[in-house]
């Protein structure tokens, strides 16, 4: 066993870590920036709505109000011994295959928008929602909201940025709506769990550092620093908006 290995089995283990789900979780820890980030993920938006204060929301979880917590002290401890004992690992992987957006001749903003965003979703640095409205080739207007990341992993999107076939929302899609039909169909994707505050009010919490993204707050021209709202200008499609996310793994 490396010295790093060692030396983060050791941490795990007086932080009495002992289940396979603990160190699962743990083992997460470097997504978090800051100690506060880590806190954020453990609070709630009903904490909010009663606080009234994400510094209080945070020192609620401190105290355990959402189950056992690290310190500050052993937050930064394990955190320091996770990316130890990951720094070998990231050395060795192998060079990553050509992106599907690579070598395109590209007019269309929207696929210029979505090829400088391919790398960053593929690595997983980014988390970004999109959201299209258009018209289906019967005719019918739909919209939907798409999970990027997800859809380069189950789709062929090299025939999108040859401008051979459109990116459409799909009933697979975290949501997915056909206006003419009034048929509405949602659900989670492993990046983004589909969440309503209210019948008018659509949340997406990402999974990975559980910050919540709240269309209305952003549609309504509420600032957040964790996601980024950006209409975009498109020759091909009706409506287009991206939601980016930066995940913080460091």
């Amino acid at each position: 066993m490396s010295g790093a290995a060692s030396s983060l089995l050791l941490v795990l283990q007086r932080n009495n870590m002992k289940s396979k789900d603990d160190i699962r979780f743990y083992m997460h820890l470097t997504e978090f920036r800051t100690y506060q980030d880590y806190l954020d993920s453990r609070v709630k938006p009903l904490d909010l709505y009663y606080t009234k204060s994400r510094q209080l929301a945070r020192k609620l979880v401190e105290q355990g109000i959402r189950g056992t917590i690290l310190s500050y002290e052993e937050f930064e401890e394990t955190k320091a011994a996770v990316l130890a004992a990951q720094a070998p690992k990231a050395k060795s992987r192998v060079k990553r295959k050509t992106h599907v957006s690579a070598g395109k001749v590209l007019t269309d903003t929207f696929l210029k928008e979505l090829a400088a965003r391919e790398e960053a979703h593929r690595i997983g640095k980014m988390n970004s929602i999109i959201f299209l409205r258009d018209h289906n080739l019967a005719g019918q207007e739909i919209s939907g909201y798409i999970d990027y990341a997800h859809r380069l992993l189950t789709h062929d999107l090299e025939p999108i940025f040859r401008g051979d076939q459109k990116l459409m929302p799909l009933r697979s899609d975290l949501c997915f709506y056909n206006w003419t039909k009034q048929d509405t169909t949602s659900q989670c994707s492993p990046n983004y769990e589909v969440m309503y505050d209210s019948p008018k009010s659509l949340l997406f919490r990402n999974k990975r550092d559980n910050k919540i993204l709240d269309l209305e707050f952003l549609l309504a021209g509420g600032s957040d620093d964790d996601f980024q709202r950006i209409p975009i200008q498109s020759d091909l499609y009706t409506q287009v908006v991206l939601y980016d996310h930066h995940i913080k793994t460091f």
